[in-house]
């Protein structure tokens, strides 16, 4: 008989949980998650013991993370298996293969997600009813929020280029009176303005940079999506230079395409590992003016190296970024996360926090401004606590 342990974890891997010996016999915390993975899409339940059968019957979230998962936890040839049988397994088969089936669909954040990860095997009949399906859930967006997020950016930057000492033609009139009226003198009939606001000389080339840095592990699918559109409408923003930099253990500058939201989701990959300071070191390399630089790290935190990835984000606030981490950036309660990297986070004074796609326009205003995002973080998570 066959006692090698590698080859033990091998079967029990293929054949599935043993009544006997219990789940998690003779597994590694990587090969319990793999079997996770597997028993998802393989084991119904009822099957006998030691064979694997079909019966995921899973949300659309499930099935996000989970098409993020199997990239994490095996080979690529797997992978490509895994997808198939998923597709045949899952309710999927009919979605893809039918392009009027996927049309009557109720699109949503989730189902984008999921359609993302699978464009490697989407048949061609299918492709344009998808690119239709991610356009509509990208366009539901940015109606939604694309005139605040515009609003709130020229709303800050206005701010922050208004200055206290302007030349004669760089005054602002109307906010200098509004801000002067208590020192109105009756017998003259005017008001002494005791402080000039002035609009500021514009700077020459762009005013502000925002570089999102985004985790695209299986976990992050919604995040991934609404940082994608997100992007998408603060690149349509010329005050602004918007980047866009995804990663899991290879680094994809999505820049170029932010002129397409539908183009940046199905450039992503939405799933495996997560190695995040190669991705901070590519963004700081994009980076011309620390100081007039926003960087949004969103991540679950679960890093390969958390050391080198907190000691990067020191070093970039040193140098006069504005850091901020959302550890999600979706409609969803509370996400999961590496709550021990949070505070450490937390320790060196840069803000970790869930954030809304909604309160993102008046986060972005917030940072611009060298505001006090964690007094607005703590602000915004009572609030939700309430119901409000």
């Amino acid at each position: 008989m066959n006692t090698d342990p590698d080859a033990v974890q091998r079967w029990r891997l293929i054949l599935g949980a043993d009544p006997e010996n219990g789940p998690g016999a003779g597994l590694t915390e990587e090969q319990l998650a793999m079997d996770a993975a597997l028993a998802s899409l393989y084991d119904s339940g009822d099957e006998a013991p030691g064979e694997r059968k079909a019966g995921l019957g899973a949300s659309a979230p499930r099935v996000a993370r989970w098409l993020g998962d199997i990239r994490t936890y095996f080979p690529s040839r797997v992978v490509r298996v895994m997808q198939s049988d998923a597709i045949e397994r899952l309710g999927l088969r009919r979605l893809l293969l039918e392009p009027e089936m996927l049309a009557t669909v109720e699109p949503d954040v989730h189902l984008v997600a999921t359609l993302a990860s699978l464009r490697g095997v989407i048949p061609e009949k299918s492709k344009a009813t998808a690119r239709e399906v991610v356009g509509k859930v990208a366009r539901d967006v940015e109606q939604r929020l694309a005139d605040r997020m515009r609003q709130a950016v020229r709303g800050a930057l206005n701010r922050a280029n208004r200055v206290s000492r302007p030349r004669l033609n760089d005054i602002d009139w109307n906010r200098t009176v509004r801000a002067n009226l208590k020192h109105y003198l009756p017998e003259y009939r005017t008001v002494v303005p005791q402080r000039l606001v002035g609009f500021g000389r514009r700077q020459q080339g762009v005013q502000r940079e925002v570089v999102l840095c985004v985790d695209q592990s299986g976990s992050m699918a919604a995040s991934v999506v609404y940082a994608s559109i997100l992007a998408s409408v603060m690149a349509s923003i010329r005050a602004l230079k918007t980047h866009l930099v995804v990663y899991d253990t290879a680094v994809v500058d999505l820049t170029d395409q932010l002129s397409d939201p539908v183009d940046v989701i199905f450039g992503t990959q939405l799933g495996g590992g997560t190695d995040t300071t190669p991705a901070l070191e590519h963004c700081q390399r994009l980076i011309t003016s620390p100081r007039r630089t926003v960087l949004l790290l969103i991540t679950d935190l679960y890093d390969s190296d958390p050391e080198r990835m907190l000691a990067k984000l020191t070093e970039l606030e040193a140098g006069g970024v504005v850091v901020v981490v959302l550890l999600a950036l979706s409609d969803e309660g509370k996400p999961g996360y590496s709550a021990e990297t949070a505070q450490r986070l937390a320790d060196l004074g840069i803000p970790a926090f869930a954030c809304t796609p909604d309160a993102f326009p008046e986060l972005i205003a917030l940072a611009i401004n060298h505001g006090d995002i964690r007094a607005w973080s703590q602000k915004n998570e009572a609030a939700a606590a309430h119901g409000r």
